[in-house]
């Protein structure tokens, strides 16, 4: 399945992550890219999901995780769209590794203890 204005492409086969994910991932990565300007106006949640033959709340799932995350932007009855995400994502990639730092030193690890369970956590999330 693909979409013809984001080329966003669904693999349906055993074993490829679940469809909002990889709509997720997609829409995310084109953003972060260029490829998907900020600015560009996202299709609404149906159309999106006749498109790619995929239910709405599917769809519905993936904007929402792309929205905490920054990448898009509901403006109510006018749509959705992508905003300027380099510096948001930046910022709360930044928090985070803050208040995991936070967290780890209120545990008592030590700082090669921390950095072992950061690498360990990053070397699981990025191996997909």
């Amino acid at each position: 399945m693909s979409s013809t204005n984001l080329k966003v492409t669904i693999d349906g086969s055993a074993g490829a992550a679940a469809p909002y994910e990889q709509l997720r991932a997609q829409i995310a990565d084109r953003a972060r890219t260029g490829r998907l300007p900020a600015g560009f106006k996202l299709p609404t949640v149906r159309g999106l999901a006749e498109e790619l033959g995929l239910a709405a709340n599917t769809v519905a799932k993936a904007y929402r995780a792309l929205e905490a995350d920054g990448v898009i932007e509901t403006r109510g009855r006018n749509g959705t769209f992508v905003a300027a995400v380099g510096d948001a994502a930046a910022r709360e990639a930044a928090a985070a590794a803050q208040a995991f730092a936070d967290r780890a030193r209120r545990l008592g690890l030590t700082l090669e203890g921390a950095r072992a369970a950061a690498d360990e956590a990053l070397r699981a999330r990025y191996a997909q």
